[in-house]
C-alpha cells in the first residue's frame, strides 16, 4: 500500500471504522427445501442479489441457533471467496434472509469516520482488492475471512468528501442496474418467443398455424417436418494436433476449443482462443469447417453453441453442422439453443459431463418451410442483437465507473464538495 496519504485524508484499520461478520457455514444435511432462506455466493452477482438461487434452513432451527445471523436492510454482503469484489445491498424486499459461509456481512461502525455507502465503493476497489490478494496468496483461489480484513489498512477522506464520491459512484451504479434490468427483460422476451416461435411457428401470409401434432421433438404444426438432422446437414467433428509439436500450433487457422466458451451463445464466433497450422490439420483428425457451420460444445460448457463467421477448426469436444438447402443455419442455432437445457439434462459422467456421438446420429430436428425457417430466425436474431448492443452499453457504463474508482478512492482526483465538480490534485 502507498505511504502517500492525499492531503486531508487519514488512514485507519478497516477493523476501526467497519463491522464485518462472516456467515456460520451451514452443512448440507441442515438444508431444507423450505423454511428461512440463506445466500450463499452463487447469489451474489455484480452488484445484485440473484434470489433463484437461495438455500433453506428450517424456520425453528434459524431462530434457535443462528439468530444473530440474520441480514438487515442496507447491509452490504461481499463474496469472501472466488472472484472478488462481487457485492450487493440488502433491500427490504430481499428480507428475510441469512448469512451463509463464504459470504462476509459489512456496514459502518463509525459514521463520523465512515460513511454507510461510500464503504461498498471501496470494499470494490483495487486497493482493497490488492491487500486483500496479497493476504490470501497460496491459495488455489481467493478466499478471506475477517482475519484478512483485520490486516486490511484503508485511507479515507473526509466524511464530506466521501458523501460526494459515494453519490458520484452510485449515480453510475443507477445506470448500471437499469440497463442490466434491459437486458433481463429482453433476455425473458427471447425465452418467450423461442419457446413460441420454435413450437408454434408463424405460418404463412399472415396466417398462423391451426393443426398440430406430436413428434419425436414434441407437438409441432402439422405443416411442418421432423427430419434427422444428418438428413439435412452434413455432421463433423474436430481433434485437437499434438501439443508436443509446436509446428502445429499458433499458425493462422482458428480453432474452436473449450477456451472459447466465453464466445458461445452469442449467435457469431468470429474469434479464438488459439490457432493450429495447416501443418496441424493435414497430421489430425482435425478439419477445416466453412463459414456459416454451427458448432455444439457437447462436453464442458454442454449444450452451448455458435456459428462460425469464417473458415476453422473445432476441437474434439464440438459437433459441428454444416446444412443444407433445407434447412437454414440461424433456425438451427436458435433450435440448439432451445434445447439447451435437454442437453445439460442428458449429458453423462462422473468428473467430465459429456454427450456421446451415438446421441447426435439419433437427434431429430423440426424443419419449417425454408422461408417459415428465416422468419423465426430473423425474429430471434434482431432480439439477440439489440440484447448484444445493450451489453455493450453496459460494459462501457463498467468501465467508466471502473476508471472513476481508481481516480477517486486514491485522491487522484478529489471532488469539490461545495460546487459539486471534480478537481484534478496537482
Amino acid at each position: 500500500m502507498s505511504n502517500t496519504v492525499p492531503k486531508g485524508w487519514c488512514r485507519l484499520n478497516l477493523p476501526d471504522v467497519c463491522y464485518f461478520q462472516e456467515g456460520p457455514g451451514l452443512r448440507n444435511w441442515q438444508y431444507t427445501t423450505s423454511g428461512y432462506p440463506f445466500i450463499n455466493i452463487r447469489c451474489i452477482k455484480d452488484g445484485y442479489l440473484d434470489l433463484s438461487n437461495v438455500q433453506y434452513i428450517s424456520s425453528d432451527e434459524a431462530n434457535q441457533k443462528y439468530k444473530h445471523f440474520f441480514l438487515n436492510e442496507g447491509d452490504y454482503v461481499l463474496s469472501s471467496s472466488g472472484t472478488l469484489g462481487r457485492m450487493a445491498k440488502i433491500r427490504k424486499k430481499d428480507l428475510p434472509l441469512m448469512l451463509n459461509t463464504s459470504v462476509i456481512r459489512f456496514r459502518s461502525s463509525d459514521d463520523k469516520t465512515l460513511y454507510h455507502d461510500y464503504l461498498p465503493h471501496y470494499l470494490q476497489s483495487q486497493v482493497f482488492v490488492n491487500q486483500i490478494a496479497e493476504e490470501s496468496q497460496g491459495s488455489a483461489q481467493v478466499n478471506f475471512g475477517p482475519t484478512h480484513l483485520k490486516l486490511v489498512e484503508c485511507t479515507l477522506p473526509p466524511v464530506p468528501e466521501q458523501q460526494k464520491i459515494a453519490a458520484i459512484l452510485s449515480s453510475v451504479d443507477d445506470v448500471i442496474e437499469k440497463t442490466r434490468a434491459q437486458i433481463d427483460k429482453l433476455k425473458d422476451l427471447k425465452t418467450g418467443m423461442m419457446q413460441e416461435l420454435l413450437t408454434r411457428g408463424v405460418g404463412s401470409g399472415g396466417a398462423p398455424h391451426t393443426e398440430f401434432e406430436d413428434t419425436p421433438v414434441g407437438t409441432l404444426p402439422s405443416e411442418w417436418n421432423v427430419e434427422l438432422l444428418d438428413k439435412v446437414a452434413a455432421r463433423g467433428s474436430g481433434h485437437t494436433p499434438s501439443k508436443s509439436k509446436s509446428e502445429y500450433w499458433n499458425a493462422g487457422v482458428d480453432w474452436v476449443s473449450l477456451s472459447d466458451t466465453n464466445k458461445l451463445d452469442r449467435l457469431y464466433i468470429n474469434t479464438t482462443a488459439k490457432q493450429i497450422s495447416e501443418l496441424g490439420i493435414q497430421n489430425s483428425s482435425a478439419v477445416i469447417h466453412p463459414p456459416g457451420t454451427v458448432v455444439l460444445s457437447r462436453d464442458a460448457g454442454i449444450g452451448k453453441s455458435g456459428i462460425i463467421t469464417k473458415k476453422m477448426a473445432v476441437s474434439q469436444h464440438f459437433i459441428a453442422w454444416q446444412c443444407s438447402d433445407r434447412l437454414h443455419n440461424h433456425f438451427l442455432y436458435y433450435v440448439l439453443q432451445f434445447w439447451k437445457p435437454k442437453f445439460e439434462a442428458i449429458a453423462m459422467g462422473s468428473t467430465i459431463k459429456t454427450i456421446g456421438l451415438p446421441f447426435f446420429k439419433k437427434l431429430h430436428v423440426p424443419v419449417p418451410p425454408i422461408s417459415e425457417q428465416k422468419t423465426i430466425a430473423g425474429t430471434l436474431q434482431s432480439i439477440d442483437l439489440k440484447i448484444f448492443s445493450i451489453e455493450r452499453k453496459l460494459n462501457a457504463t463498467m468501465a467508466v465507473k471502473k476508471a472513476l474508482m481508481q481516480d477517486l478512492l486514491t485522491g487522484k482526483v478529489r471532488v469539490n464538495v461545495e460546487k459539486e465538480a471534480l478537481s484534478h490534485v496537482e
